[in-house]
């Protein structure tokens, strides 16, 4: 539950009962081991006292090999059965929204027997020469800048988003790919991002828990590879400010084991009926869980990057396109008699408008849509770069499979209910047309589908303070605060979809954001001790030095020159040293309330108050002491200035 891996290494050695060693592993210990368990996050699940924990091995997911270890993906349990990973719950997930999709998808098509679920990630990084990251205590320390004026020159130009890749750079990049595919991970795409020295690595989309897999696998990887390269990998979705931070797009969709991908649109107006569905019942999903998708995919540090004129804002809804939203409308609009009609031993027609098989040519993109329909799939562009994509997996999963689980039983009841109607009676051969009262009741329940799951819908500028208004009235949860947005995991209906598919128990929800809470304290936490030990111990030292010099030459002037011309010339040097004079007591005054805020906050035992305690008295002095020092580095003489500066951070190669 630090949504991060871990490892533990176990050799195969056994002894051989004559004072020697022979080379030996049963299966039994591929299959299951029993490390710790007290030690990682659990969210008060298991004590000190209470270390056993296992760990089993995931057979849909490829075991591999790194420096000469047989790697083997595993879940990992408490001894009492409770899940302590992201592993664990989204193969619980997946199993739901399968069996789910699988029963829907017999009203078109009873050979389906699975259905899968789709993820392809949109990995974006920084990178920032070593020697340099190693000069700031703030990267090593939080994995941010807390501090640095922006540079003259950064990503105004629009020269380096799909650029030419630096040569040093392009080296790194063949060297991560050659060990990404050694290790199966099916790396296609590489490019320069919008943000200086900011760069994306993509893969071919693969089933849901191997393509996580192969992403925690590939965030490791990277980071040892950049460092071969001279270079430090940086994650955090918020690295630098006045620029791009990092996302990790999940593309997402469902197919069956029939080659026949649900969220693409078919060429027949059935394909189409069975495309709108999907679609629908996806839409429900996220409508009635916005905010709990908003929760899974909320960190401390995605927290930097939502909102901004860069990511999505901190509001889901969805982005369907002018023709897939006009489909939806005819569905909904359109008189019964327009829709239907009946023809002898052919059934029945459906008036749905044919769509292009190539619907993604004819579908613009909207950058700011948290959760956008581009074609064939829906891409979840909230996922911050760092995150593990298990989080807002489980949770989009669950809630589709909860919303067709739903469908299903309406449908189901409304054939109940018109089996005795003379329009779905014996055709005169003998044949029931059972399918045409199927597709009878499957329209009737989209019909009411989409006119409930309409306020999710959002086709313009999610930017704009009009949307965030508009949001509001529509119900859609417009909270920003993170401690606030992880509440929606214990609501009632959260807790009771988890419940009823099996994914997690409200035990476990609990402990999970027991650690989410804690999680977030400790990051504002740390990063408030490292900004107060910056400013008290590099910044004003050098500042008030720099002071010092002024002060030294305002003196020399005055007994070279005449009084009046010494005055002339020492204005600009009065005036520095009367401002970096401000500065600093400034920075020395939100420092010491930085401290006695935190002081307060650290005293309130429950780590749900504490969290909140921490993001509304603590993090908002971060951007008050940074405007101080910030401003302090245009003044203080480059030479003496402690921290490299943004023109190098993302400008040296």
């Amino acid at each position: 539950m630090t949504e991060g891996t871990a490892e533990k290494h176990d050799s195969f050695i056994e002894h051989d009962g004559k004072g020697g060693m022979i080379e030996e592993f049963s299966g039994k210990l591929l299959v299951q081991q029993e490390p710790d368990a007290s030690s990682f996050p659990s969210g008060g699940i298991r004590s000190t006292f209470e270390a056993r924990g296992y760990s089993a091995w995931d057979p849909t997911s490829p075991v591999f090999i790194i420096d000469d270890t047989l790697i083997i993906p595993t879940v990992f349990i408490s001894y009492s059965g409770e899940s302590l990973d992201y592993k664990a719950p989204l193969l619980r997930a997946l199993k739901a929204v399968n069996v789910a999709a699988t029963e829907v998808c017999h009203y078109f098509d009873p050979a389906v027997k699975k259905v899968t679920s789709n993820l392809g990630w949109e990995q974006e990084y920084f990178l920032v020469d070593e020697g340099l990251y190693a000069a700031r205590p703030d990267l090593l320390l939080t994995g941010r800048t807390l501090m640095g004026h922006d540079s003259a020159k950064n990503q105004q130009m629009d020269d380096h988003y799909f650029g030419s890749i630096p040569e040093r750079v392009a080296a790194f990049m063949r060297d991560l790919e050659i060990q990404a595919l050694m290790l199966g991970i099916p790396v296609k795409t590489r490019h320069n991002e919008v943000a200086p020295n900011q760069f994306e690595v993509a893969p071919i989309f693969e089933d849901t828990n191997l393509a996580v897999d192969h992403n925690m696998l590939l965030m490791s990887l990277m980071k040892r590879v950049a460092r071969k390269h001279g270079f430090r990998a940086l994650l955090h979705e918020k690295p630098f400010a006045g620029i791009n931070g990092s996302g990790k797009h999940n593309n997402w969709s469902l197919s069956t084991d029939t080659g026949v991908l649900l969220h693409a649109p078919g060429k027949t107006a059935e394909q189409n009926l069975r495309f709108a569905t999907f679609i629908v019942e996806t839409l429900m999903g996220v409508y009635k869980h916005n905010g709990l998708l908003k929760a899974s995919i909320m960190s401390a540090t995605n927290a930097h990057r939502l909102g901004a004129n860069e990511a999505p804002p901190a509001i889901i809804s969805s982005f369907l396109g002018k023709q897939l939203s006009e489909l939806l409308d005819h569905i909904e609009k359109a008189d019964k008699e327009d829709l239907f009609s009946m023809d002898g031993k052919q059934g029945m027609k459906l008036d749905i408008p044919e769509i292009p098989e190539l619907l993604i040519d004819n579908t613009d993109r909207n950058r700011t849509s948290p959760f956008a329909f581009t074609g064939n799939r829906f891409e979840f562009r909230a996922v911050g770069s760092e995150a593990n994509c298990a989080s807002a997996m489980i949770t989009l999963n669950s809630a589709v499979a909860e919303a067709l689980v739903s469908f299903k039983k309406r449908v189901d009841a409304r054939l109940a209910a018109i089996k005795d109607d003379p329009l779905f009676a014996t055709v005169p051969d003998g044949s029931p047309s059972g399918h045409n009262a199927t597709y009878h009741a499957i329209i009737d329940v989209l019909r009411e589908d989409i006119k409930t799951c309409k306020p999710i819908r959002f086709d313009g500028n999610g930017y704009s303070d009009e949307w965030k208004a508009e949001a509001a009235r529509r119900g859609l949860d417009t909270e920003t605060s993170c401690p606030v947005i992880f509440e929606r995991y214990l609501d009632k209906e959260s807790i009771q979809m988890f419940e009823s598919l099996g994914v997690m128990t409200k035990k476990e929800l609990e402990a999970r954001n027991e650690v989410k809470w804690e999680t977030y304290t400790k990051k504002i936490q740390i990063e408030a001790r490292v900004l107060g030990d910056l400013s008290m111990n590099h910044i004003i030292p050098v500042a008030t030095s720099y002071q010092s010099q002024l002060l030294r030459n305002v003196e020399r002037m005055s007994g070279v020159f005449p009084k009046e011309k010494a005055n002339q010339l020492n204005a600009r040097n009065l005036k520095l040293i009367e401002e970096i004079a401000e500065r600093t007591a400034t920075i020395e005054t939100l420092v010491e309330e930085l401290v006695e805020a935190r002081k307060v906050a650290n005293k309130i035992a429950d780590e749900h108050q504490k969290a909140i305690a921490y993001h509304d008295t603590i993090a908002p002095m971060f951007d008050k002491i940074r405007y101080q020092i910030d401003k302090l580095e245009l003044i203080v003489d480059d030479s003496l200035w402690p921290l490299p500066k943004y023109r190098e951070l993302l400008f040296i190669r």
